[in-house]
């Protein structure tokens, strides 16, 4: 069986972002637990425009080169980490926006959150994507990696400075997703 291919994608795209910080943490506990090949997506670097495609995402008839790229990038992974920040008691919009310009590259894979922010750690952001990754057909872990007060957390190198707390539970994020990639294999293949 092939290693899964992790996907961990930085939702906040704002100039002064922690986000970049926190999943770099993220690739690094993923790359000591081993159970996965692992790359960091950015969305600042993926720089997609605000949802402007003709068609319905459903029907994969992309028209815009940035469409046709992010699907690329989105199908070759098995399972993925949103490294995402709470705003206004809800998940930010370029995460919403890089969902939603595609939809058959995210179903069948599943899925994980590390959120972060202030005194409740991005939970309203994790609450308020869960939702959208199930309407996507992903499968949602319910393990999740909260943050709380992140700009706490951040050392004057600009590294994350995880919580014992926060290691543990990215291990057991990072275990359920391995369980969950492998099982949920044939049902891509299949569909």
């Amino acid at each position: 069986m092939t290693t899964p291919h992790l996907q961990i994608v930085v939702g906040s795209t704002r100039t002064g972002r922690t986000g970049p910080a926190v999943a770099v943490w993220v690739r690094e506990v993923a790359e000591r637990h081993g159970g996965f090949e692992v790359e960091l997506v950015d969305l600042a670097e993926v720089d997609l425009p605000m949802l402007d495609e003709p068609e319905h995402p459903r029907l994969g008839r992309y028209r815009h080169e940035s469409t046709r790229r992010w699907s690329e990038t989105v199908a070759r992974a098995d399972a993925f980490v949103f490294v995402v920040p709470e705003y206004n008691h809800s998940f930010n919009a370029a995460t919403k926006n890089a969902l939603d310009h595609l939809s058959a590259e995210w179903a069948h894979k599943p899925v994980a959150t590390v959120t972060y922010g202030g005194v409740s750690g991005g939970v309203r952001a994790m609450e308020a994507l869960r939702p959208v990754l199930s309407a996507l057909r992903m499968v949602v872990v319910n393990d999740a990696v909260h943050v709380p007060f992140v700009a706490t957390r951040i050392a004057d190198d600009g590294r994350f400075q995880p919580s014992e707390v926060n290691e543990q539970a990215a291990k057991a994020v990072l275990d359920e997703l391995a369980r969950y990639a492998d099982a949920v294999r044939p049902l891509r293949a299949a569909s």
